[in-house]
Order: C-alpha cells, then sequence, then structure tokens
C-alpha cells in the first residue's frame, strides 16, 4: 500500500463519526476503501479508471459517491466541522490564488455562476481563503478569476467569529474593509496603497507572517485536481478543495 493513499487508524477515527448515516436500502461499502481511493484520483490527478480496482474497488462505486456527497454538501460540511474544533485563533490571514480553467471544465453553462471567469491568463476560477498562524485554512470561497479580492473579503471573513487581527495584503487596503473589521473588534494588519493620500500605519512585525497564506495555497496546489480545475460544475470542485483541505491539515 506504500504507492497508494489510504487513510490511518488515526485520521480514521477522526473522520468516520462524520459520515452520512442516513442512507437508505443497502448499507454502504466499505468506506475506508472507497474515500481513500477518491483521495488518490484527486490528489494524483489522474482518470477515476486509473484508480486501481484492486485496492479502491469500482471506479464507478468512487465516483458515484464523491458526485453524490459532494452535490450533497458532505464534504464542506466535514471541513467545516473539523476546522472548527480548535475554535478561532488569534491571528487570521486572508488572501486568493488563481486556479487555472482546464478547457473541460470549460462548457459549464452560466460561467460565472459556477466561478469561471476571462482573465489576461484565459479562463480562471479563484480561490479566496481564511487560514490561522499554522497555515491551516478555516474557510474557502470560490468566485470567477476576475473578481477582486476586497469585494469579497467581508464575505469570506464573517464566516468565523472575530480574531484579534486580520493580516491581508495591499489587494485589501480598503476603507470599507478596514472600518468593517475595526467594528467587529479586529485589528487590520494591511500594508497601505502607494497611491493613498493618508498613509496608514500597520504592525510590520505581525506582516511579516503573511507568507503562512501563500505556503497553504502551494500545498492545496500539491493536488493535481486543486492546481487544475477539470470540473465543470462550482459544486464538485468545491468538493474536491474540502477534502484537499480537511485531508491535508485537518486529519
Amino acid at each position: 500500500m506504500a504507492d497508494f493513499v489510504w487513510f490511518s487508524d488515526d485520521q480514521w477515527a477522526r473522520i468516520e463519526p462524520l459520515l452520512p448515516n442516513d442512507t437508505r436500502g443497502m448499507p454502504r461499502v466499505d468506506d475506508r476503501r472507497v474515500l481513500s481511493g477518491i483521495v488518490q484520483a484527486l490528489k494524483s490527478g489522474g482518470r477515476w479508471g486509473d484508480c486501481p480496482e484492486h485496492v479502491y474497488g469500482p471506479k464507478k462505486t468512487l465516483y458515484n459517491r464523491f458526485r453524490r456527497w459532494a452535490e450533497r454538501g458532505v464534504w464542506e460540511r466535514i471541513f467545516a466541522q473539523l476546522a472548527g474544533v480548535d475554535g478561532v485563533p488569534e491571528g487570521l490571514f486572508i488572501d486568493s490564488s488563481c486556479i487555472k480553467v482546464h478547457r473541460t471544465a470549460g462548457g459549464a453553462k452560466g460561467g460565472p455562476a459556477h466561478g469561471i471567469g476571462i482573465t489576461k491568463g484565459g479562463r480562471n476560477t479563484k480561490l479566496h481563503a481564511v487560514c490561522d498562524e499554522k497555515g491551516r485554512p478555516h474557510v474557502l470561497l470560490l468566485t470567477p478569476g476576475n473578481a477582486h479580492d476586497a469585494k469579497v473579503a467581508i464575505q469570506t471573513i464573517n464566516a468565523v467569529p472575530p480574531s484579534r487581527y486580520l493580516v491581508a495584503d495591499k489587494g485589501y487596503d480598503s476603507n470599507a474593509l478596514r472600518s468593517w473589521l475595526i467594528e467587529h473588534g479586529t485589528t487590520p494588519v494591511i500594508p497601505a496603497r502607494s497611491n493613498r493620500k493618508v498613509h496608514i500605519e500597520h504592525d510590520r512585525q505581525i506582516y511579516r507572517q503573511h507568507n503562512v497564506v501563500e505556503r497553504m495555497f502551494c500545498r492545496f496546489k500539491d493536488w493535481r485536481r486543486v492546481a487544475t480545475r477539470f470540473d465543470r460544475n462550482i459544486k464538485t470542485f468545491m468538493a474536491t478543495i474540502a477534502i484537499a483541505a480537511f485531508v491535508t491539515w485537518w486529519l
């Protein structure tokens, strides 16, 4: 099993209680085996049929489980439950990263509704994330690649209780965002843009930790199906990101 993904005993002990137990009809077959196969496919970026059947079972079972639970929001709920275990950290970090949309995902109807936008680099989706000092994601949001970071910042940050401070780069230098953070008891640690008429100071010592969010995105993109978007449906792609998040950081 050294060459294949397989949930360890400790990992499975954490995730098993969070799985749906409202199955109708025939009971599900070997959850641990099927979920390990799903992670194998998403991490390697191969086709579902590339997962060895003698290890993970039929490819149809893997794909159907992944897709059905994506539609029901099961993967996102597992991520939210695991990410909320440690409470609200003292400091949070926000940033975004563009993800190239593969041609196989380009045919989705209503592009912006599925988080696909046209940029100078072609079709892209933007992943917005809020993480803690350890680089563990707490909030994940998808938008079209041409969405401005500051315009969705409040929506993203508001998904977690207020922290003592929030770190962001110059792209988030907005009076509205700064005021909103202060009203909620959070100190903004955001460098001012060079064209500001009135310069605003920030805590440079805390800001030095900002690269933690960049390292988080690098680890996300170790997963081939996160680094390149192959899924047309935004729910399916969001499920891929949620699985990558809880497997990498929260298990």
